[in-house]
Parts: structure tokens; C-alpha cells; sequence
């Protein structure tokens, strides 16, 4: 089996709870530090799957990676090779399939509800839950691409996940850990400061007092998202 490609962005947004899954199941996997000046694959074909994890710039911003990343994403579909996004990830592959991404009404730090959308494609992919407790931290929000089923909401984005087939782009965060919790509390210490009285950003007390109560389910979705997904890879 081809190796799963996961793109990080930054050096502290790394694949997360995702890796501990793979490893679970002995999927092959290949890390792509951009964030480290790693070139961009040319070819979605050497890879079983893609996924592209969270970071700090915005997908509008003049960076040299943005455009190959962006064709490596469309030539992925094309070929029908899954495609998982995560925040910024999402993002990408919203912009790539023809979306627009631009800055949310609310920025949204912290724990928060999603509400699963009322269709057959948001069962397949989060099972009969009607809404759960996930981890947010955007600023920016995507429009859904052509042909894309809505399947997240929440109090303060529409759209907060779509898939299209076998590809699923998510605005939330489903796979922290509380390693990376506490490491982005601390690096994002003053972006929490200057919008801690904003209706959708928390403190990182609060953050981070509530990890107990909401990380296991975290993962647990986490599970019922990736196992899904995996679902689309190539034998």
C-alpha cells in the first residue's frame, strides 16, 4: 500500500490523535513538513490518500506552496484519491474545488458544539449522533465547492465541515491531543488576550480545564470520522 500523505503546516500542528490511529491499524503514512521548506509532491498518484492539517497563514496569503498545493489537491479528486483537510486543511481544498475562503463574522477558540446536518451523508461520516463537542481555532471560514454535501454547522460558522465522495474537508479540530492543546494555549497566549471577551473565544484556563470532560469523546468521533475515510483508500 501507498503511504498516506500528511502535509503540515506548521511546526505545532502536527497529524495529532490521527497518528496514533494509523499507527493503530498499520497504515503507512508519510509526513510532509512544509513548515520546513519540504517540497510539494508533483503527483498525487504516489500517495494512497492526502491529508492536510491546520496552521496559522491564511490560504489567501502570497505563499509559494499555496498553488502546488492546491494542484496536488485537484489532481487527488481527479484521480479519486481521498482527501482529508483539517481547518487550514479544509480550507485548501475548498479553495482548490473552487470555494472562497474568507474571515469568519467570529473567531472561535475553544470548545464548541457542531450540529450535524439533517442528511444521509452526514450518518455515513458521523454516525447518529445529532451534535458534539469539538475543538476550534479559525478565524477564516470556506464556502462549500460545487456538488459538496453540508454536514457541520455552529453558533458561530455555517459551515463548519462537506464532504464529496470520498473526500471530507472539516473547519474544526477533531484531532488534538492535550499535548497540543497546552502547546497552543502557550504560543497562542496573546491571540486568546486580545479576543478573550469575543463570544466564541475561551481562555486557556477554561481550554484546558475542560480536556478531561471533552477529549476522550474528541477522539472517539475522531475515530468514526478516520474510519470512514480510510474506508476510500486503495487496497
Amino acid at each position: 500500500m501507498k503511504p498516506i500523505a500528511i502535509f503540515r503546516h506548521s511546526a505545532s500542528e502536527g497529524a495529532g490523535y490521527l497518528v496514533s490511529f494509523l499507527d493503530a491499524r498499520k497504515l503507512p503514512w508519510q509526513l510532509i513538513r512544509i513548515d520546513a521548506g519540504e517540497a510539494v509532491p508533483p503527483d498525487a498518484g504516489a500517495f494512497s490518500g492526502l491529508v492536510f492539517m491546520g496552521g496559522p497563514m491564511s490560504v489567501n496569503d502570497p505563499l509559494p506552496w499555496i498553488e502546488p498545493v492546491l494542484a496536488l489537491i485537484r489532481d487527488a479528486v481527479a484521480r479519486d484519491i481521498p482527501v482529508l483537510g483539517h481547518c487550514l486543511g479544509g480550507q485548501l481544498m475548498s479553495r482548490a474545488l473552487g470555494g472562497v475562503v474568507r474571515k469568519n463574522s467570529v473567531k472561535e477558540i475553544g470548545w464548541g458544539q457542531v450540529n450535524l446536518s439533517v442528511n444521509s451523508e452526514a450518518r455515513v461520516w458521523f454516525g447518529e449522533i445529532k451534535s458534539a463537542m469539538v475543538f476550534h481555532w479559525h478565524g477564516e471560514t470556506f464556502s462549500l465547492p460545487a456538488g459538496a454535501n453540508h454536514l457541520l454547522s455552529s453558533k458561530h460558522c455555517t459551515n463548519q465541515a462537506y464532504s464529496l465522495g470520498k473526500h471530507l474537508a472539516l473547519q474544526c479540530h477533531v484531532e488534538m491531543t492535550e499535548e497540543m492543546i497546552r502547546e497552543w494555549c502557550e504560543i497562542g497566549a496573546d491571540e486568546i488576550s486580545e479576543k478573550v471577551h469575543s463570544e466564541g473565544v475561551q481562555s486557556a484556563v477554561v481550554i484546558q480545564s475542560l480536556m478531561p470532560q471533552y477529549l476522550p469523546p474528541l477522539h472517539a468521533l475522531a475515530e468514526t470520522i478516520y474510519t470512514q475515510w480510510i474506508k476510500g483508500l486503495p487496497d
